[in-house]
């Protein structure tokens, strides 16, 4: 079977791009004919150009509004449809519904090729955050129906989201649950390690070796619920400090609430790393002590599995993907996240800040948890979905 993967985005800093490409490098080391379309002028990270990878130099492509680090490009029509012509595949995975996937999404249309498709990210639920505007979010949700409506199978990345795709009219006979998977080797809890020489090369930005470290990684912005975060942490810190705990709060990442979150925060020693990669971002994770994410609209959450992986206790929302990796009272805590439940988040980083006894234990047990869910394992799964698409398409042709 020959799979060729449609995506808007790939050289991005973000979890999406992460998963495409461990799933193009699994498939590469499994043999398997597996092909990544995109379109895009950004530079590809340290080490990431493949053979697999077929980027198609857009027409026009600038920033996102809001978003710099993010790019909105429009591909070529005809040169990225000849591309699809030549790579003949079995099976066309969708994993954007933007300019790249709807290239897709036509050319399997057009040519009655079947149609697999991956919903990373709820955008009617982070359009109704952006804007709290019921027509853009209805809008936005009637064109998600439109475009999914021809798949024979959408991947949600988690229970949950499950709901939400019925609602948009994703029928639930073609909703898949995709086993979830990191790469357990890079997330490694012995990265520990390199921390010491880590934080003496961070001194210049604030960061101490011996401060008790609360660490978000993600897009630094406002439908990530970082604001909730950022009325939190002030009590949090001051109940560790009431304590005799040095605690400082870490953010890895960037976006449009930066600037505002470090002006929020700078009386309350949070310091703001912006993007890390490779071995440096594995060895923040497995350095800091606990891992906080309040984001109420994530698919996944891969940063949370990452973060356990890492040995961390994290705590998370009780609304969207990252709840479903985390046993509540067992790796970590699991809370309510709407404005008026500040306290008990402060109260609860607080707490993990001040027992190591209680980090340690909880740590350990996350990393048991999430070390069986390589991204071997969840290769495997996305495979043989896609394999059922084919044979299945092959036999009503019969």
């Amino acid at each position: 079977m020959r799979l060729a993967l449609f995506t808007d985005t790939l050289n991005d800093v973000n979890g999406v791009s992460r998963f495409i490409r461990n799933v193009g490098d699994q498939a590469a080391a499994a043999g398997r004919d597996l092909h990544i379309v995109t379109s895009t002028r950004l530079p590809a990270p340290p080490g990431g150009e493949r053979a697999f990878i077929h980027n198609v130099p857009p027409l026009y492509a600038r920033p996102m509004p809001g978003y710099p680090q993010l790019e909105l490009a429009l591909p070529p029509r005809g040169r990225t449809l000849r591309l699809a012509e030549r790579l003949a595949p079995d099976v066309v995975h969708v994993s954007t519904p933007g300019p790249v996937g709807t290239l897709g999404r036509r050319f399997a249309r057009r040519r009655g090729v079947p149609l697999v498709g991956t919903y990373h990210t709820d955008f009617p639920a982070y359009i109704d955050h952006l804007f709290d505007e019921p027509v853009f979010t209805w809008i936005c949700g009637a064109h998600m129906r439109w475009f999914y409506w021809p798949f024979a199978r959408v991947f949600t990345r988690s229970t949950e989201y499950a709901a939400s795709m019925e609602r948009i009219g994703i029928r639930r006979e073609r909703i898949e649950r995709l086993r979830p998977g990191i790469d357990t080797a890079a997330f490694d809890a012995s990265f520990r390690a390199g921390a010491p020489a880590l934080w003496r090369s961070l001194a210049p930005l604030g960061v101490r070796g011996s401060s008790v470290k609360a660490l978000y990684v993600g897009r630094v912005s406002v439908e990530k619920n970082l604001p909730m975060l950022a009325r939190a942490w002030p009590a949090a810190r001051a109940a560790c400090a009431r304590a005799g705990v040095d605690a400082q709060l870490l953010v890895v990442g960037d976006g449009p609430y930066r600037a505002q979150m470090a002006a929020e925060l700078a009386p309350h020693d949070a310091v703001f790393l912006g993007f890390r990669h490779g071995e440096e971002l594995s060895t923040i994770y497995a350095g800091s002590d606990l891992f906080v994410f309040p984001s109420t609209t994530d698919t996944l959450g891969q940063v949370v599995m990452e973060s356990q992986c890492a040995g961390l206790p994290v705590v998370v929302t009780d609304r969207g993907g990252p709840s479903e990796v985390v046993d509540d009272g067992v790796t970590g805590f699991v809370l309510p996240a709407t404005p008026g439940d500040e306290p008990r988040w402060a109260q609860t980083i607080a707490r993990l800040a001040c027992d190591d006894a209680l980090r340690a234990r909880m740590g350990a047990a996350g990393r048991a948890r999430i070390l069986p869910m390589s991204i071997a394992a969840s290769f495997a799964h996305f495979w043989q979905v896609h394999e059922a698409v084919a044979e299945r398409a092959v036999a009503l042709r019969a």
